[in-house]
């Protein structure tokens, strides 16, 4: 769910307040689909991005990234919850079950990395384009915005619910004899 809120939410980048210039009553926020203008009166302008290709690369990377996350971690849902051990669903062989659960556990972890590497991408370009070299003034420059946090938590609650679920791998069937207890003597003596 965090990861659907990072993806879609338009905070990925947030216009800086930094510097000495005078505060302007427009903050401006760019995310992966559309760039929003908020005023100062609380009212807010979006506006989606006009055409694909004319999208910048990091941009176009960030977007497929999180898509193909998310459809990872839809199917790891799946796959979690059809391995789980309350569930019905192949209950009479528990290794397969078990294993299911496990490549439920890895497609969480790929989503997880998946949406990590679109969020830092996406961070990396900010940070580039805030101290690069230009004419533009600090206070009209970008800064990272909220959902580049909530990402960042999204991917790390992703992979370690993924680790988790690997943890769950059955052991191998043990090799050799198997010894049973024996039922010991009793010790208590019967009266008659």
């Amino acid at each position: 769910v965090s990861a659907l809120a990072a993806a879609v939410l338009p905070q990925w980048r947030q216009s800086s307040y930094a510097g000495d210039a005078i505060l302007t009553a427009v903050g401006l926020h760019e995310g992966l689909w559309m760039s929003c203008a908020a005023q100062s009166t609380g009212q807010v302008q979006c506006r989606l991005h006009d055409s694909l290709l004319s999208l910048d690369v990091h941009i176009q990377t960030s977007r497929a990234l999180m898509v193909i996350s998310l459809l990872l971690g839809f199917f790891g849902i799946i796959m979690s919850v059809v391995g789980m051990k309350c569930t019905k669903v192949g209950e009479e062989d528990p290794v397969t079950k078990s294993r299911v659960a496990v490549a439920g556990g890895v497609l969480f972890i790929l989503s997880g990395l998946c949406s990590l590497a679109a969020v830092s991408l996406y961070a990396t370009q900010v940070t580039y384009e805030f101290f690069r070299e230009s004419t533009i003034p600090i206070n009209a420059r970008y800064e990272f915005g909220s959902s580049l946090f909530v990402g960042w938590g999204a991917a790390s609650l992703s992979m370690l619910g993924g680790s988790l679920l690997c943890c769950s791998c059955p052991a191998k069937e043990r090799r050799g004899q198997q010894y049973q207890r024996q039922s010991q003597p009793s010790m208590s003596r019967e009266f008659v």
